[in-house]
């Protein structure tokens, strides 16, 4: 094969989006005389695309030079910047800044009425985001605006997509959502680069992650993998495409395939090493292990997403406080919030924060916790935070035994969890509806929430909260002894050898309340001790 054959079958291949069989024949040809710069270009992203990283970045800053010496500094700029976008992904920050500037000073050289202007100007923007949001997304306009009057459809996909990003990181989610809509049917519609592509899909994704929006994330997520899958040479992206496939397929209920691409996103992830999606995808394996009841895995996996870079909470401090380490739960939730200033990013934190704090009987905290939720819930306007809000009003309420106003607030988190289509979740709110209704009088109405939400558990091996709800049920036993339903579920507890700590955990309640429970037992049932109240409960079949 001529230098000339290898050179038209790579340009022919990167065209087809054959990534490694466009780098070897781009590679073959430039090993024989040197590439054009246009072509060696083309070598360099299909070197980064293919997963050669190290010769993408040496073809790019090749390809720079000889742009320059060809007398053709625009294009040169625009090389420098895609140069400094893959050293800044590969965490070679010094490096990136280094090729911004030198780009800056080309484009100071030869005239900033161009497009190169404005990818400048959206990594400029990038960097203000990290402290002001507002003026990044004015900058990240401006860039749109000059790659609509220069014809660059690039750029203008860049510049939307940066300024969606950050209305939704100020929290104007629907201002921001919107744009990054827009910006994904470019995407979808083939109409840009395939790095920026890849680019836009992971920008958005995190949105949808950050916005709590269920349904966009599973759609663009469907996009994602079929763009992954059309390019089987394809290496970046294809991880965190993994990554938030897993996390769809948390949240829609499939477990057990969910685990199986949480492994393969660990193992492609792992090498080679140091890549960001890697806490990610460890911390969704260990999110899966801890629903399912498997402590020792999601122990190890949230410590490798930790040793990753991704805080493991509020993920760790759930695990915390199902084995009843109620302070250290508490703490690392504290701690985990401290760190997050930005509102969108707090309401998980929040979530997980008012069931420890009401196991630690903090029952007021809880309800500031709750409060704060239903203020970002408000502004969002999101279905799954809505539901989250929901379910952390009902849990403080029916702490604070109003039954009546947690039923309510019980059944608006099951209706919008069901209609987002999270099982799990829409299973545990009927707990909660369950619970309210018992604490109502109404046994049978309890029974049947608690039958609905069982077969979900079952359903999805969720072994933690299966065993929850059979200590709030026993058949037609309930009312042994004269003791109310709440207090049954206390009893078993007691008789189990729990403290009154590990029953407030277990049962999302206050110490306070316990100890009331437990003292309205013993006067019922006429003993003074916890091993008589055991023997009772014995003695009756209530364990």
């Amino acid at each position: 094969m001529t230098t000339t054959e290898a050179r038209e079958r790579g340009r022919a291949a990167f065209e087809t989006r054959a990534w490694a069989e466009a780098y070897a024949q781009l590679a073959a040809a430039d090993a024989v005389a040197p590439l054009a710069p246009d072509d060696l270009v083309l070598l360099a992203m299909s070197a980064f695309l293919a997963g050669h990283d190290a010769q993408s970045t040496t073809d790019l800053e090749r390809a720079f030079h000889a742009l320059l010496r060809e007398g053709r500094p625009r294009p040169a700029v625009r090389c420098a910047f895609w140069l400094a976008t893959v050293l800044a992904n590969e965490g070679e920050l010094a490096r990136a800044s280094g090729w911004l500037a030198r780009a800056e000073r080309v484009l100071d050289e030869c005239g900033r009425d161009c497009a190169e202007a404005g990818y400048l100007l959206t990594a400029r923007a990038r960097q203000a985001a990290e402290s002001d949001p507002a003026v990044a997304a004015e900058m990240f306009a401006e860039a749109a605006a000059t790659g609509e009057r220069h014809h660059d459809p690039d750029l203008v996909v860049l510049g939307r997509m940066g300024r969606g990003r950050s209305l939704v990181g100020m929290g104007k989610v629907t201002e921001g959502v919107a744009l990054l809509d827009e910006v994904m049917v470019a995407v979808t519609g083939g109409e840009v680069g395939p790095l920026l592509t890849g680019i836009v899909y992971c920008t958005v994704l995190d949105a949808c992650r950050a916005t709590f929006d269920v349904r966009r994330a599973r759609e663009w997520t469907t996009a994602l993998s079929r763009w992954c899958d059309a390019q089987p040479d394809l290496v970046p992206f294809r991880g965190e495409c993994q990554v938030h496939r897993v996390h769809v397929l948390r949240e829609q209920g499939e477990w057990y395939d969910a685990l199986g691409e949480a492994g393969r996103a660990c193992r492609r992830l792992a090498d080679p090493p140091g890549q960001s999606a890697a806490g990610a995808a460890h911390y969704e394996e260990a999110e899966l292990h801890r629903l399912r009841g498997e402590d020792a895995a999601a122990e190890d996996a949230y410590r490798l997403a930790g040793l990753s870079g991704r805080d493991p909470q509020p993920g760790l401090a759930l695990l915390r406080l199902g084995q009843g380490q109620v302070a250290a739960s508490v703490a690392g939730l504290r701690r985990a919030l401290d760190e997050t200033p930005s509102p969108i990013e707090r309401p998980d934190l929040l979530a997980a924060l008012v069931e420890a704090l009401l196991a630690a009987g903090d029952t007021d905290g809880a309800a500031a916790a709750a409060a704060e939720l239903a203020e970002i819930a408000g502004a969002a306007r999101v279905p799954m935070l809505a539901a989250m809000s929901a379910y952390a009003t009902a849990s403080v309420r029916l702490s604070r035994g109003d039954a009546g106003g947690a039923l309510a607030a019980a059944r608006r988190s099951w209706a919008a969890f069901r209609e987002v289509e999270t099982p799990y979740e829409a299973a545990r709110a009927r707990v909660l509806v369950g619970l309210a209704c018992r604490d109502l009088g109404d046994a049978d109405a309890a029974r049947t929430e608690f039958d609905a939400a069982a077969r979900t558990f079952r359903r999805l091996s969720a072994g933690p909260e299966l065993d929850r709800l059979r200590l709030l049920t026993d058949g037609g036993r309930e009312w042994s002894g004269g003791l109310t339903p709440r207090e049954l579920e206390v009893l078993r507890l007691v008789a189990a050898g729990r403290s009154n700590r590990a029953i407030a955990a277990a049962l999302v309640l206050s110490e306070k309340t316990v100890a009331r429970h437990v003292s309205n037992i013993f006067t019922k049932i006429g003993v003074s001790s916890r091993a008589a109240a055991t023997a009772f409960a014995y003695e009756h079949g209530i364990v």
